[in-house]
């Protein structure tokens, strides 16, 4: 358990306070010992902790960061300089929920952080109702303006019919936002951005993760040949912008090429592939891995044309069931994903120089900065 507060007294110097509280136990049930630590620390003429330079601003925009994304919320936090606002969150016998925040947030400028992605203990519906709900609690209780920041929207993969009655999930997560009282979306890398942009009635905000992978990827590139390759047709406006960004930075052509695919009843069929991949190192990209099947098939077809080294790039690992034969596919040298999706449990050897994960918090606070204006008292850490 950690607190942190202001200690601010008559006639002195304020100081930010840590309070670190810890459970010991040898058989790991009974609790027999506390291990605690306590932080000073003074305070700037400037109102800010040397440290963690996070504050409270009392007009300025709050951040809430519900569930699994606690972590990624405190990223944020960090990078806006301020402190993630206190809440509750209560789990019923029956698997019924309640979130409600612990602040006041009447008037304010609000946003909630949360990764809809299932996982061992939440599905992304019972992640998804919290959200909605949570957001419909802060409407209730007076919220000038909320932000549903969701590093990855589920159900947005179904975004149109393709088979008879087929459900187009995407404008229903829509409607179940619009109808809570969201005033804005923030999400990133969409599956299919047109069909996101066109669900949504109010404003949305779409990111990319391509500085950050052009980061890594320039350095691990060099001066050796790339090709950047899209898994199928539908990802390759996808590709192409990062081809496009990728040989702006390196400053000299990236080839590129692409697969054929078709997915019916969860069979994923299609061998033609188009692109120069000989003698080069290949980024495979996409929006998202679920199953790494798709990956694995591409990487597979691009070391059979010659391709020296590839590497799958994608900004959501959601890494369902099935993607442990991903880590045995000899053909794929890294895999590279973001932190927007929480981390199953993996096989710590068998990801061991293979699994790069890089940090996309930063992203989201600059886009959090630009939407809540520059009379808000924010200020974005260098």
């Amino acid at each position: 358990m950690l607190a942190e507060f202001t200690l601010d007294e008559a006639g002195g110097e304020a100081n930010a306070v840590e309070i670190l509280l810890a459970p010991l136990s040898e058989d790991g049930h009974t609790v027999d010992a506390i291990v605690g630590g306590l932080s000073l620390r003074p305070i700037g003429a400037d109102g800010l902790s040397p440290k963690r330079r996070a504050v409270v601003h009392p007009d300025g925009p709050m951040l809430f960061a519900l569930g699994s994304s606690a972590a990624f919320g405190e990223r944020v936090a960090r990078h806006l300089g301020i402190m993630l606002a206190a809440h509750e969150e209560r789990f019923f016998e029956d698997g019924e929920h309640k979130a409600r925040p612990l602040v006041s947030v009447r008037d304010r400028d609000v946003y909630v952080i949360d990764s809809l992605t299932g996982d061992l203990r939440h599905t992304s519906n019972d992640k998804l109702c919290r959200l909605l709900f949570f957001i419909g609690a802060l409407r209730d209780a007076g919220a000038g303006r909320v932000t549903a920041v969701v590093p990855y929207l589920c159900y947005s993969r179904k975004d149109r019919r393709t088979k008879s009655r087929d459900p187009v999930t995407t404008r229903y997560v829509a409607q179940l936002f619009e109808a809570v009282g969201t005033d804005r979306l923030m999400t990133m890398e969409i599956h299919n951005l047109a069909a996101f942009q066109n669900a949504f009635r109010h404003p949305t905000v779409h990111l990319d993760a391509n500085s950050a992978f052009i980061g890594h990827f320039a350095k691990e590139i060099g001066d050796a040949p790339v090709a950047v390759v899209s898994p199928d047709l539908g990802g390759a406006k996808r590709a192409e912008i990062f081809r496009e960004r990728l040989e702006t930075t390196l400053g000299r052509p990236v080839a590129k090429g692409f697969m054929d695919k078709q997915r019916s009843g969860g069979v994923v069929t299609g061998d033609l592939f188009a692109g120069d991949v000989d003698g080069r190192m290949v980024i495979v990209v996409d929006d998202l891995i679920s199953s790494g099947t798709t990956m694995a098939r591409v990487a597979a077809v691009c070391r059979e044309r010659g391709a020296t080294k590839v590497s799958v790039a994608a900004t959501h690992g959601v890494f369902a069931e099935g993607a442990d034969a991903l880590w045995s596919e000899a053909a794929i040298d890294a895999v590279v994903i973001t932190d927007t999706v929480p981390l199953p449990e993996l096989d710590a050897a068998a990801v061991a120089n293979r699994l790069v994960v890089l940090e996309t918090a930063d992203i989201f606070a600059d886009a959090i900065t630009a939407c809540s204006g520059a009379d808000t008292g924010l200020r974005r850490r260098p």
